[in-house]
């Protein structure tokens, strides 16, 4: 009979157990909620022996991943002892969020304090797929400047992509016209063209709307929350579920495209090539248009919907309120599918929640099958300001300097 387990891995050596544990003793002074630790706080949380956790902690003092200052009291008997935190320095993530109307791009220490952010408002509808990340690739080597002033060194790229993502491939992102664009090549080869003689940094790519969930995850204020439907509004509409902390893609990568379900198959035509998409009544650009706002680049049309909205213009707050409404239905079937502990909604969202969430925690009470849905529960929620899809990016890049130190040391990768 055949089996259908995977192979097992070659047997841990010394060496690779011992950079398991600098990863969990590094992880775990990250981590500190005080942000700081103590040798024997690490050495209580991992598991390991005091002596075992001294003789790491050294190491990662010595490599650079962390510092050490002053003498900390745990109230215990026993010796005080010093104060562990992440450094400050030396390796980094860097994120790259292209958009339809902005690149923002952000870099992050190890423990994910963001440090530099650029953010330049672009409208990139209907421009060159190569020339959009050229300008991307503009604007990330001046944050890599502003970076290395810092002692920071970004050890890899993660690019946030509106739209299906796959093998370092945009497939489809309707609002920018994209299809089949290999995004990853190209801003590459920009940025090497950018940075001549700085050697080339690796570059990923993932959906931004999961980025974003990652980020709100990782920063925002879910306190115990850990499966959630994280929705971003922008031009379009990008959805995320996030499952017992895990990011969940789906098959071929590409789940959470809510803004694609259809609202009404007779509904207005949607870029994506289908009919009445969500994204055609609760996007930006439907949001403006219903509001009599002129759409432009750079968010000014959002700020002026939310002016009105808090003047009690009433056109304003009715486009709202019915883009609540839309939202509510499709966000109904997605939480009797999936059951999560709460619904986040971030981008444009964020700031219109007084005015949005009333008709959609309506819909979600009226459709919601478990009865834990209701208004006022706390289960529909704005997002934080920390839930942004370049951060998002730029911490990812760090999981892999934190999962494996070693293969970092001295701020960029060994071979």
């Amino acid at each position: 009979m055949k089996s259908n387990l995977a192979p097992l891995g070659p047997k841990a050596d010394k060496d690779t157990v011992r950079r398991s544990n600098l990863s969990l003793v590094l992880r775990a002074v990250r981590d500190e909620a005080e942000g700081e630790a103590t040798r024997a706080g690490v050495a209580a949380r991992v598991g390991l022996t005091r002596a075992a956790v001294s003789s790491l902690v050294e190491q990662l003092l010595d490599l650079g991943f962390l510092t050490e200052s002053g003498k900390t009291f745990s109230g215990q008997a026993g010796r005080p002892g010093t104060a562990l935190k992440v450094a400050r320095t030396g390796p980094a993530g860097l994120g790259v969020e292209v958009n339809i109307d902005y690149v923002s791009v952000c870099v992050v220490d190890l423990a994910g304090t963001g440090r530099v952010r650029l953010t330049e408002h672009l409208d990139n509808r209907g421009a060159p797929p190569a020339q959009v990340l050229a300008r991307a690739a503009a604007i990330t080597a001046r944050t890599l400047e502003s970076a290395r002033e810092q002692e920071l060194f970004p050890v890899g790229v993660a690019l946030a992509l509106p739209g299906l993502v796959s093998g370092g491939s945009v497939r489809q992102a309707p609002n920018l016209g994209w299809n089949q664009v290999p995004a990853e090549e190209l801003f590459a080869a920009s940025l090497a063209a950018q940075c001549p003689g700085t050697g080339a940094l690796p570059v990923s790519s993932e959906n931004e709307a999961n980025l974003a969930a990652l980020a709100e995850l990782w920063f925002g204020g879910l306190d115990a929350v850990r499966s959630f439907l994280y929705l971003t509004g922008e031009i379009g509409v990008g959805g995320a579920l996030v499952i017992d902390g895990e990011l969940l893609r789906g098959a071929h990568g590409f789940a959470g495209e809510i803004g694609h379900v259809v609202v009404d198959p007779q509904g207005p035509d949607c870029r994506c090539g289908s009919r009445g998409c969500l994204e055609q009544y609760a996007g930006q650009a439907a949001l403006l248009r219903a509001a009599g706002i002129e759409d432009s680049a750079g968010g000014s049309g959002v700020a002026e919907l939310e002016r009105r909205a808090r003047d009690g213009d009433a056109r304003a707050v009715a486009a709202v309120a019915e883009a609540g409404r839309m939202l509510g239905r499709v966000l109904s079937g997605a939480v009797n599918l999936l059951d999560p502990d709460a619904v986040v909604l971030g981008g444009i969202y964020r700031g219109l929640m007084p005015w949005l969430s009333p008709s959609a925690d309506e819909e979600l009470t009226a459709r919601v099958v478990s009865g834990l849905w209701s208004p006022g529960s706390g289960r529909l929620r704005g997002s934080s300001v920390a839930g942004d899809a370049a951060r998002g990016a730029a911490a990812l890049v760090t999981t892999g300097v934190l999962a494996d130190p070693v293969a970092f040391a001295g701020g960029r990768a060994q071979s």
